[in-house]
């Protein structure tokens, strides 16, 4: 391999953030910077935050860790993750490429999913996020951050650790000391190993936030030069120490020697392997292998593991796709030999360059699916000659489906708006990795004799959350769509629950497949029948039959003829007995209120008794309207959330909040219920669109979403802009309700600092108080050269759009909206 830079040093020299919340670079600040900001290498502790704002995830450096404790953490309560580690099966029979193998070399994923500071704990109202949908091929992942300026040590999010554990794959935070040019000072590591007695108070803080957040260890980089051999010692001693008294695993970058100096050695050798094994001490569970490697160098590495008593797959050989993504050299049949065992593991670095990298939703899901499975799309039709021919094609798939119940909503853990049992709760966009099914473990395999129905992931219906699977195109022959690689046991009582909707009612075409152990490659179908509309319908099949028999495959099987078949399914449910209904929280609290807009708007935090029973898969937060109907505010699987924005509807004095679990199965309980009362009297006028809800038809880069144009700013540069290259351009913005409307303010591009040449031409504005309502036409502009323009109007509504028909005074296709105002009372 060509000469990389080391891992954070590589990091740090990357300048551009595409993503609309940056992401967790490790990006130091100057040295005088970083000594401004933290004193003696003791900077101060994230500040506590007032009762009602936004928690965010912890980080530190090691003089403030040592004084964390969560019960004086405010935000500590909304960064625990409540979901398990869950076991994994992977039958080397059911994998779908046959080149990829079980029980070999295993991946892990070093992944920035948002900044080391002011990272909202609990998902947030953007839909444009890293939602991760591969964890199959993983198995353990760094949450990646950490900077000289704001914290050395980063704990991961709970949303990702409960996508994570939901999927089988650990999680580690990142303990991070940069080089001396970058701002890393040795102190800091110095401090990092401080004694008191036998112990180490840093080590004994990484384990209590391990074990209070719920992840599994810690990422180690050291590469900060001038330490010394005993300094070096310091650091296997730390790690030796946290792993007698505890669980917690380490990863090990190779960086520093034993020496104490760092020198990057691209292999395990004499000079770093203590740091994985030191003679009869483990004193880390894997090692990242910087990216210089070499086939003699991973060839010496094995043998040398192999001679400590670890596994060569304890090593994990990086490759960096920060800047390349799947356009990055890699030498695979060094790593992953052909027709022999794999060498080492392999270490991913940045691999969310498929979201940075991307245009929009539909350009990042095909990024990632052409890092993961390749070209084709589907993980058994990969090209093994390609220069990067889809991971899937030496990683077998791993499965964490092995108990009951086992449901999917195919919900991607993101969003336009929020279904919840086939009714819509909420418009806007969203992100929550807490609420992400477990995706499907062959995306996508379709066997067919003839023309190949494509799936997808639909984000325009959904049953439950934000999105459901699709299945479209010519039917002319039968189709085998496979989906889950499992291991459930079938039961008397044991059904199989499909959720649809076709566009027409009559026969569906469809049929449950389901393949056994016993024959785990033969498929056995069930008719799903005929739907009687267009709705969402649930078909509950009987599996009684096959009683005493384990579940090794489910898929659909699709028979018939259809010029354009086209079938949502929107949950596919494995379970005994009935859908069980919860019971209810109890307790519900409002910890703290903070204004947004006093008298009219504020942002709360909330707390509640777990339900009983431990057959909760997550809680949902809803208001009560004075129609009788309920708004989603979202949900989580803790028993603490913060809501983001809750509106107050007209002059009304007090807003009841719900609370309800819903079970494993997807029932639900009763609520528990509390009130928030409102003080003032609400703004006579202001700009309603201010921070709500928005979509858009697409945007031309990743932070250029829609919510650039109600974020209130036109200062922040080109990128504080809605951007969109789409052929249909709009811009929908939810108000939470419906309100009285006096005008509409819209400023273009040169109101943001860019060419009048580039300002919206033709445009128009439409309204509707119903989702379900026809759009009006409000307002309607030809011929517009003005930088910002103002429309006034006497209408009500809650839905607000803005249509771009001519995006400039020229031929350039892009519209560039810097704010898009609706103002009213």
């Amino acid at each position: 391999m060509s000469r990389r830079l080391p891992l954070l040093l590589g990091a740090a020299l990357a300048t551009a953030s595409l993503g609309v919340v940056p992401a967790a670079r490790a990006v130091p600040v100057p040295v005088a910077s970083a000594a401004s900001t933290a004193s003696a290498g003791s900077a101060a502790a994230p500040a506590a935050a007032a009762a009602g704002n936004q928690p965010f995830a912890s980080y530190w450096y090691p003089n403030t860790i040592v004084n964390w404790d969560p019960a004086t953490d405010p935000d500590a309560r909304f960064n625990r993750s409540r979901v398990p580690l869950q076991p994994r099966t992977g039958d080397p029979a059911l994998r779908a490429n046959p080149n990829a193998r079980t029980g070999e070399g295993k991946i892990a994923s070093l992944v920035s999913f948002g900044p080391t500071s002011n990272n909202p704990s609990q998902g947030s109202a953007d839909p444009d996020y890293y939602a991760f949908g591969y964890w199959q091929y993983v198995d353990k992942l760094v949450f990646w951050g950490g900077s000289a300026g704001e914290g050395l040590i980063l704990a991961p999010n709970p949303t990702v650790i409960d996508a994570a554990h939901r999927n089988g794959v650990k999680v580690y935070g990142t303990v991070f000391f940069p080089p001396g040019a970058y701002g890393g000072r040795l102190q800091w590591v110095r401090d990092f190993v401080q004694k008191s007695g036998s112990r180490y108070p840093v080590a004994d803080k990484l384990v209590q936030a391990a074990r209070y957040y719920g992840f599994d260890g810690w990422f180690i980089n050291q590469e900060t030069g001038g330490g010394d051999q005993a300094l070096a010692g310091e650091l296997r001693n730390l790690m030796q120490y946290t792993k007698a008294q505890s669980g917690t695993e380490f990863m090990w970058y190779d960086a520093m020697t034993t020496s104490g100096a760092v020198n990057w050695q691209n292999a395990l050798t004499s000079a770093n392997s203590p740091f994985l094994q030191d003679g009869s001490k483990r004193t880390s569970d894997s090692m990242f292998l910087n990216f210089d490697w070499s086939a003699s160098g991973l060839d010496s590495s094995r043998t040398l593991a192999r001679q400590l008593g670890r596994s060569e797959y304890d090593l994990y050989s990086g490759i960096d796709t920060e800047a390349n993504g799947y356009n990055t050299a890699v030498d695979w049949n060094t790593l992953f030999p052909s027709g022999g065992p794999h060498t080492t593991s392999l270490g991913l670095y940045r691999p969310e360059w498929t979201w940075k990298s991307a245009t929009d939703r539909a350009d990042f899901y095909a990024k990632d699916a052409r890092y993961w499975v390749g070209a084709a799309g589907d993980p058994s039709r990969i090209d093994l000659s390609s220069s990067w021919p889809g991971l899937a094609g030496y990683v077998a798939e791993s499965s964490p489906i092995t108990a009951k119940p086992f449901v999917t909503n195919f919900d991607a853990g993101q969003g336009d708006f929020y279904n919840a049992g086939g009714a819509r709760v909420a418009t806007g966009g969203w992100n929550n990795l807490s609420l992400q099914d477990v995706p499907p473990t062959y995306r996508w395999v379709v066997d067919s004799a003839g023309s190949r129905l494509t799936p997808s992931v639909d984000f325009t219906d959904a049953y439950q959350g934000g999105s459901s699977l699709r299945l479209t195109g010519t039917l002319d022959a039968a189709n085998t769509v496979r989906l889950y690689q499992t291991a459930l046991p079938v039961a008397a009582d044991t059904r199989l629950d499909l959720v649809v909707k076709t566009p027409a009612a009559g026969p569906t075409k469809l049929k449950a497949a389901v393949a056994f152990t016993d024959a785990p490659n033969s498929f056995t179908t069930i008719d799903v029948g005929a739907d009687s509309g267009t709705g969402w319908e649930r078909h509950s099949l009987d599996l009684s039959p096959y009683a005493g028999r384990t579940i090794a495959q489910i898929a659909l099987r699709v028979d018939g003829s259809d010029p354009a078949y086209d079938l949502r399914i929107g949950q596919v449910a494995v379970y005994d007995g009935a859908v069980e209904k919860p019971a209810a929280p109890s307790g519900l609290t409002v910890l703290g209120a903070s204004d947004l807009t006093p008298g009219s708007s504020q942002s709360l935090r909330l707390s509640w008794t777990a339900a009983p029973g431990g057959n909760v898969h997550h809680y949902e937060v809803y208001r009560r309207n004075a129609d009788g109907t309920r708004t989603f505010l979202g949900a989580t699987p803790n028993d603490a959330y913060f809501v983001g924005r809750l509106d107050r509807a007209g002059g009304e004095s007090a807003t009841t909040l719900d609370v309800e679990a819903v079970s494993t199965t997807y029932g639900r309980s009763d609520a528990a219920s509390t009130s928030v009362s409102w003080t003032g009297t609400p703004p006579a006028t202001g700009n309603l669109a201010l921070n709500r809800a928005a979509t858009g038809s697409g945007q031309c880069n990743a932070d250029e979403g829609p919510a650039k144009a109600v974020n209130g700013s036109v200062s922040g540069g080109n990128g504080d802009k809605w951007c969109t290259l789409t052929s249909a351009k709009w811009l929908e913005v939810d108000l939470g309700s419906v309100k009285q409307l006096s005008k509409f303010v819209v400023k273009h591009a040169s109101a943001g600092g860019e060419s009048s040449s580039y300002n919206t031409r033709d445009f128009s504005v439409q309204v509707r108080a119903r989702t379900t309502d026809p759009w009006t036409t409000v307002v309607g502009v030809t011929g517009n050269t003005a930088g910002t323009t103002t429309h006034p109007v006497n209408t009500s509504a809650r839905y607000v759009r803005l249509v771009v028909t001519k995006p400039t005074q020229t031929t350039d296709p892009a519209a560039r909206i810097y704010e898009f105002e609706a103002w009213g009372a």
